[in-house]
């Protein structure tokens, strides 16, 4: 015979002597637990509903009859996970048609047989522990699936941000400019009103997002992604199919679709050379059609240009390229974003300091 100590009955009846003979029948398997009527008995179940493998329940009680304690128990979902037996002398038609509307599991009738009773609840109870036995383990595949699926997507994300850093050394730069592009839009986002009604999780995504802005310069020539002087009209077209190449790119990686991330990633990658005022590529947007991170990375990305040395140029001072900026030498930018950045940027020209690389912002 299976071991069911462990388990616990709850038997509910007004009358002692009724309890007393379905404790009797149940004492060598269960614990067992007694209620006098309805409201004692909800008062039990709702303390802790998981430690109760069934109910047996009488109908006619003081305060709250059986019925009206099946009807609270239902409403509740109490029902769905405990089985409950009604134990009746009442036979009548209404009684049981109530009772398997509001979820009991079996209408035992009083006087009752021992064997018969017990056989038809030990079956259920080893029913219901089958059922939760499978839904756990439904459960812990199902975790175990989401897991899989996170590592899948977090591996390919983490090729993805190898990808971009690696495509920063094959044109000539240290491979810091993702990680400074990925603390500049962070910070901006946090401290800013321009991430106002973002949360933090959200935040942590389009900071990924922005470390692949660049990824699609995979797909431009060494002569022209290290050309040291001004790029011809046609190299420059050239040079401007990254922000398209990047897009294709990350929306052709599976598991990077089903990133968290993608969303903003691949419109970073597409559009962060967009302009204010239509004046950038490659679709001409203008004003907020460019999502407000997407304005971020972009400015990110030229501040960053400016401040760091490049194959093609030294780099400028801090202040002089705040100045070309705000006066527009590198592009029309969101007016706001612009005060934004103005008031940030003593903060920001800290990332580039050596001594302050591990607090750069994350």
């Amino acid at each position: 015979m299976r071991d069911l100590k462990e388990e616990t009955l709850l038997i509910v009846d007004d009358e002692e002597i009724n309890r007393a003979i379905l404790a009797n029948i149940f004492d060598s398997e269960y614990n067992i637990m007694e209620a006098e009527d309805g409201q004692q008995a909800l008062e039990v179940i709702e303390t802790d509903p998981a430690a109760l493998s069934a109910v047996l329940l009488d109908v006619v009680m003081p305060r709250v009859s059986g019925i009206e304690l099946l009807r609270q128990m239902s409403r509740q979902g109490l029902t769905e996970k405990i089985p409950v037996f009604l134990v009746t002398s009442d036979a009548g038609s209404t009684t049981m048609r109530d009772a398997y509307e509001l979820g009991v599991m079996d209408v035992i009738l009083k006087p009752v047989v021992p064997y018969v009773v017990r056989r038809r609840v030990n079956s259920v109870v080893e029913l219901f522990r089958a059922r939760r036995r499978l839904s756990a383990e439904v459960e812990r595949q199902r975790d175990q699936l989401l897991l899989q699926t996170q590592q899948l997507a977090e591996m390919s994300m983490g090729m993805v941000e190898a990808l971009s850093t690696a495509i920063e050394f094959r044109s000539d730069e240290s491979g810091e400019h993702v990680r400074r592009i990925h603390d500049i839009t962070c910070h901006l986002l946090r401290t800013t009103p321009l991430g106002e009604g973002l949360t933090e999780d959200q935040i942590k995504l389009i900071g990924v997002g922005a470390v692949t802005h660049d990824v699609g310069k995979i797909s431009i020539p060494d002569a022209i992604l290290n050309k040291k002087g001004r790029l011809t009209p046609e190299e420059f077209e050239l040079m401007k199919t990254h922000t398209v190449k990047g897009a294709e790119l990350l929306s052709q990686i599976p598991q990077m679709r089903e990133h968290s991330s993608y969303q903003y990633a691949y419109d970073i990658a597409l559009h962060h050379h967009e302009r204010w005022d239509g004046g950038g590529y490659p679709h001409h947007l203008v004003g907020d059609e460019t999502p407000i991170w997407t304005q971020i990375v972009s400015l990110a990305d030229v501040y960053d240009a400016l401040v760091s040395k490049r194959c093609y140029k030294d780099a400028f001072a801090a202040d002089v390229a705040v100045g070309m900026i705000l006066d527009g030498q590198c592009g029309v930018f969101n007016p706001k974003l612009l005060e934004c950045f103005r008031r940030a940027e003593p903060v920001l020209r800290k990332f580039y300091l050596p001594t302050e690389g591990a607090q750069q912002d994350g």
